[in-house]
Parts: structure tokens; C-alpha cells; sequence
């Protein structure tokens, strides 16, 4: 008796169409794959806590005087009578009185805003603006390519530079502006470092490979030729690039807020903040852009998965 092929057939077809979708997604957009892989990334820093000097203030002292003679305190000790036991009880209330004050005066000035900073452990903000340009702003790739070889990253005055630099070049071309986003986050300085490294790893790791660097003043670059599926060394047609994403983090000591991004008027606000940094607040900064390599692309919809808080202004 003979047996149809047919079931035996539709059993193994799907196990081959499982297996050749698998080689079309894997082979057949593996350029695809590659856009808006490769990423620039400058910047650098020290979370060390900034030095303090302090200085003795000068004491004068004045013999005699009407109530106890140089005590300071002519308001309280009359209350409490001189000599023996009296003047001392008198004098250890107003040690007490004026060790309060104190106190309270200190717990003031170290609470801001409701965020209580120790001396030795001040509040330290981390920030992170990112800014989704139209393709078509070859100039500013080229500027942030430049900053990228020449900036000075080992230095707080090249840091300061760098910063000022990579605001202004955004500032310098709203006409690409597209989408936008800010956040701002608190943390004493002891915590501020493993913080600041979360967000830069979080946004690097959107890089499959980052093509150029310069951080701490140690420079890496990869040749385009070497990398995979850019359009080079198989032949594929190049491929116009659709949007440029740019991400500003900072790291400051006290306080910095910027303005949640609605349209162009906040965006500028806000680079404008960033640029105005003091060399005795910045503690670091990077500043990331994608794509880096020419032939690279960025579309909207791999824009929009990879960074869902962006706003259109």
C-alpha cells in the first residue's frame, strides 16, 4: 500500500520556512542592520570633591564691662546672679542657647530646595539633552567630527570649551531641529559618578561600534573601510541619511534645571543653560552624537524605537 507524500512534505515545510526566514532577515537587511550603529563620543571628567579653604575669623575680647566682663552674653547672665554655682549654670545655658542657634542655622543653609547637602557630600545634578536633527545638517557632523579629533578632554578649561562648543553648534542651525528631550536628576557626589556612567552606558550601548573617540584626552578612530555592511566593500548603493541624534550629559555641582522641551523656544533655553556652565561647576561631560561613520543612516522609525522620549517641536 502506498502512503501520499503529502503529509510527510507539510512536515518538513515549515521547519524550511521557519529556516528561510531566518537566513532573509539575518543576510537580506544585514546593512539594515548596521544603520545608525556607529556613534562619536567626546568628553571627560573627575566626581572628586571640590577643595575648600577656610579661614579663622579674628576674636576680640573686651575686659570689665557691666554684666560678667567679656562673656558676650550681658542679655542672659543678669538673670542668673554672679559667682558659684549661678554664673556657671548661667553660662552653661547660654553655651547651650547659642550651640542651638547654630545648629539650626547650619540646617538651613544645608537644605536647598528641600534637598539636604552635607559639606564634604554636595548635591550634584546630572543632565542629559538630546536632540534629533534632520540628516541634511552636514555642517554640524562635520563641526561635532572636528571637536571629536581636536577638542581637549583632559583639561577642565577643554572641558568647559568642548561643552560651549557642542552647544553652540546646535544653537547655530535650528532650522534641523526636529525633536527634543531633557532630564534632569539629583544625587550627592558620593553617588554621582556610578550615575553619570549608567546614563553614558545606557546611550552607548545604542552604538554597535563607536567610531570616534576622544575622552580623556585619549583619542581612538576606526577606519570606515573596516567596518561591516557600510556600503563599501560590498557594493550596496549608498543610502541617504534621514536624521542626526545628538546627546549633551553634564554633570554639575548645586542645582541645574532645564526647561521640559516643547518647541524651538525651550531647545534654545535650554543649550543655552548648557553652554553657560561655570569651569567650578562642571564636574563632566560627554557629548555623543549617531551616525558617525559617513555612509551610516538613522532613520525615524529607528529613531523614535531607540529614543521614545523624543518630542517633536
Amino acid at each position: 500500500m502506498l502512503h501520499s507524500p503529502i503529509p510527510r512534505f507539510r512536515s518538513l515545510l515549515k521547519p524550511a520556512l521557519a529556516l528561510g526566514l531566518s537566513l532573509f532577515l539575518l543576510f537580506g537587511h544585514s546593512a539594515e542592520a548596521w544603520a545608525a550603529r556607529s556613534g562619536g563620543r567626546i568628553g571627560g571628567g573627575s566626581f572628586r570633591a571640590p577643595s575648600r579653604s577656610y579661614s579663622t575669623p579674628s576674636r576680640s575680647y573686651r575686659s570689665g564691662g557691666s554684666y560678667g566682663g567679656g562673656i558676650g552674653f550681658p542679655f542672659l547672665l543678669p538673670f542668673f546672679g554672679f559667682g558659684g554655682f549661678g554664673s556657671l549654670l548661667g553660662l552653661l545655658v547660654v553655651i547651650a542657647i547659642a550651640n542651638l542657634f547654630i545648629n539650626v542655622m547650619r540646617g538651613g543653609s544645608n537644605r536647598a530646595d528641600g534637598n539636604f547637602i552635607e559639606e564634604d557630600n554636595p548635591l550634584v545634578s546630572i543632565a542629559q539633552l538630546q536632540v534629533g536633527l534632520l540628516a541634511s545638517a552636514k555642517v554640524l557632523k562635520t563641526d561635532l567630527d572636528q571637536l571629536g579629533v581636536t577638542a581637549d578632554t583632559g583639561t577642565p578649561a577643554g572641558r568647559i570649551a568642548l561643552l560651549q562648543e557642542a552647544s553652540l553648534a546646535l544653537l547655530r542651525h535650528p532650522e534641523y531641529w526636529v525633536y527634543s528631550a531633557t532630564q534632569v536628576e539629583n544625587a550627592p557626589l558620593s553617588l554621582a559618578e556610578a550615575q553619570f556612567n549608567q546614563l553614558s552606558l545606557r546611550e552607548r550601548s545604542k552604538f554597535t561600534a563607536e567610531t570616534l573617540s576622544n575622552v580623556n584626552s585619549q583619542l581612538r578612530r576606526v577606519e570606515q573601510s573596516r567596518l561591516p555592511g557600510n556600503g563599501i566593500e560590498d557594493g550596496l548603493p549608498l543610502v541617504n541619511d534621514d536624521y542626526i541624534l545628538v546627546t549633551i550629559l553634564v554633570a554639575t555641582l548645586g542645582k541645574l534645571s532645564l526647561p521640559t522641551v516643547n518647541d524651538a523656544s525651550d531647545l534654545r533655553q535650554a543649550l543655552q543653560k548648557l553652554g553657560g556652565i561655570g569651569g567650578e561647576q562642571l564636574l563632566a561631560v560627554e557629548v555623543l552624537w549617531t551616525p558617525q561613520a559617513e555612509r551610516d543612516t538613522l532613520s525615524r522609525d529607528d529613531l523614535l524605537v531607540e529614543y521614545p522620549n523624543l518630542k517633536l517641536i
